[in-house]
């Protein structure tokens, strides 16, 4: 954690210390020390939208970072495991090693994150402002990134180093590295979304030209869902109370939406109504945060639709593929039910490899052309997440009529029958033998491949249970992985062996690794 807590492009030499001779006094031009960077207020904007930057990584949350979410559900897997020595794919065999590259990675990344959200606040600290406002949106947007990444980052590691300022030294930085309690840091997430809701002028939601920037809808539907997550892995007898905070913040960013019903936006890529059409991702109303990609840009376009499509299928893009894509687990494609407008839109058959891959994200334009230079946004939240969070917390306080009238508000735009009717059926009712599970079933074919099913499974499952649940999948519908690999140790990663080495008592390796 020492080389990310450093925010490099700002420090550099900037912290070296002065040779014990006084007579050299001038500063290196080539450094900017931490205290001389914030003079303005477009110095504050522009370190707040380096922390938006930060969450595009694909090593942090863009849409490239599947491995650390998709591929460890069941969703998504390789049928290869050997590429770049094997390392990817022991996220989805569940052989994760605390030596993996890409882990320490993942780690930096989310953690870079953090960094650059506590730079902005110590420059919105730092600076006079003509508006206090304005200073206060700034602390809320930085806030907000704070605690997207914190939530991450406790859900995959559990006990993490809680930084909630920036540190400028090497000795600050080695303070603080430990790890806290995880119910600390789900207090800090909790306490910076409340920050944004209580004290901001921010907008419900963005205007079609901020997209990408936070708003209130977005703070209390994530809010919404920490404490769903609370209430099942905190284990201090507030179960209920959280819960009750969850349906309060969900519905406060239900009650933001512009639409009335969900089925007036259709689950495909029309121009004018569709969630994932490129030329409506600003309008849509779907959607309430997303990180933006630009469309023909060399530098910022989104890949997600070349990296899904297989050789032989044009449907993602108007590149050429020549490799087979993502592998979509055939576990994954039986759950579609018959009629499921979801099934024929987010995957498709690839005949040259035998396998299915994901068509969800689509930008076959000319904007984007035959390089794949798509403009795809990746969506981080949605109102049907929202909507399905509300049938799950309705479900859990055993307010079983408003669950269901939730959950058949998705179904409803799927084309599928109410829950009630569907249970008539033989294969739906052995699907979903209870409301419970209904709702699973459902979160997973309508937020397929946006990184929601593995914090689902750990969320609607006791560890015991995850085991049971996932030991008993067929193994021929999960690629090459070994499901019975999975065991407790893998309801969260490993700590990185570097960061382990830094600190061999406070950052305590987690169990089983």
């Amino acid at each position: 954690m020492k080389k990310i807590i450093l925010f490099a492009s700002i420090l550099t030499a900037g912290l070296c210390l002065s040779s014990c001779e006084d007579f050299l006094t001038e500063e290196n031009p080539n450094a900017i020390p931490v205290t001389s960077y914030f003079a303005t207020e477009n110095d504050v904007e522009r370190a707040v939208n380096g922390a938006y930057l930060a969450l595009r990584s694909d090593y942090c949350m863009g849409e490239g970072s599947t491995a650390y979410t998709e591929e460890r559900s069941d969703n998504t897997g390789r049928l290869d495991n050997q590429s770049a020595s094997g390392e990817p794919f022991q996220f989805t065999n569940f052989a994760l090693l605390p030596s993996n590259t890409y882990l320490k990675s993942h780690w930096d990344a989310m953690f870079q994150a953090v960094t650059n959200s506590n730079f902005a606040l110590l420059g919105a600290e730092t600076v006079s402002f003509d508006d206090e406002e304005d200073q206060k949106n700034y602390m809320a947007e930085a806030r907000f990134v704070r605690a997207l990444a914190y939530f991450d980052i406790v859900r995959k590691w559990g006990d993490a180093p809680l930084v909630d300022t920036y540190l400028s030294t090497p000795a600050e930085i080695t303070a603080h590295t430990y790890r806290e309690d995880k119910a600390k840091v789900y207090q800090l997430i909790v306490d910076d979304l409340k920050y944004g809701l209580e004290e901001s002028t921010l907008p419900d939601l963005t205007s079609e030209g901020e997209k990408g920037h936070a708003c209130k809808a977005a703070m209390s539907g994530l809010l919404g869902k920490v404490y769903l997550t609370m209430a099942h892995v905190l284990e201090d007898g507030n179960s209920n109370t959280y819960l009750n905070n969850a349906l309060t913040y969900l519905l406060q960013c239900y009650n933001m939406r512009t639409f009335t019903n969900l089925s007036e936006i259709t689950y495909d890529d029309d121009a004018s109504t569709g969630l994932y059409a490129v030329a409506n991702k600003s309008t849509c109303p779907e959607i309430i945060f997303q990180i933006v990609y630009i469309q023909g840009d060399k530098d910022y376009y989104s890949s997600v639709a070349v990296d899904n499509q297989s050789k032989g299928i044009s449907i993602n893009s108007q590149y050429v593929s020549t490799g087979m894509g993502t592998y979509v687990n055939p576990d994954l494609v039986k759950e579609y039910e018959d009629g499921d407008a979801r099934k024929d839109y987010s995957v498709t058959y690839a005949p040259s490899y035998s396998s299915w891959n994901i068509t969800k994200f689509r930008d076959t334009s000319d904007a984007a052309g035959t390089l794949g230079y798509g403009g795809n946004d990746w969506i981080i939240l949605r109102y049907a997440d929202v909507i399905l969070m509300l049938a799950e917390a309705y479900n859990e306080l055993g307010q079983t009529s408003q669950a269901i009238s939730y959950l058949n508000q998705v179904r409803e735009r799927a084309g599928l029958a109410d829950y009630n009717t569907s249970l008539q059926n033989a294969d739906y009712a052995a699907l979903c033998p209870t409301l419970k599970r209904a709702i699973l079933h459902e979160r997973r074919v309508e937020l397929a491949f946006e990184n929601q099913r593995w914090y689902d499974l750990l969320r609607f499952f006791t560890t015991d249970e995850l085991i049971t649940y996932m030991h008993s999948k067929d193994g021929d519908d999960y690629g090459i992985s070994n499901l019975q690999n999975f065991s407790s140790k893998d309801i969260y990663y490993p700590i990185p062996y570097d960061e382990w080495k830094l600190n061999n008592e406070g950052m305590y390796q987690n169990p089983g690794y």
